[in-house]
């Protein structure tokens, strides 16, 4: 499906909610890092081999399935952050691309690191 619908129904979505009229870029963010900690539960599950794991609100959750779900969650957030912005994402997007495409550095311990 296209990038934009689907940010389309993300905001349908949270408009429907609520969210747009009521979330803070600061509470929104804490949504964001909200997310981007459950993903790190689930990389560190998968980093252990582990197919199933326990979340930290006591769940048991399958590794694989939780993967996608919390980098979807990340996107979601950043979505809402952008309409909360009145930023358009894929612009957004498009500029950071432009931007890295020029960068050079190398891998380190499994971690790109762009030179000054």
């Amino acid at each position: 499906m296209e990038f934009q619908k689907l940010n389309n129904r993300v905001i349908t979505w949270a408009k429907s909610k609520g969210i747009l009229d009521k979330a803070t870029p600061l509470a929104q963010l804490g949504k964001t890092i909200e997310e981007v900690l459950e993903l790190r539960e689930a990389l560190f599950a998968q980093n252990n081999d582990l197919q199933t794991y326990t979340d930290s609100k006591g769940r048991t959750e399958d590794t694989a399935s939780s993967i996608k779900y919390e980098l979807a969650g990340c996107m979601v957030t950043l979505m809402v952050q952008a309409k909360l912005q009145n930023i358009d994402i894929l612009e957004c997007l498009d500029l950071e691309i432009t931007k890295i495409e020029k960068r050079s550095g190398k891998m380190i311990n499994g971690t790109f690191v762009k030179n000054n």
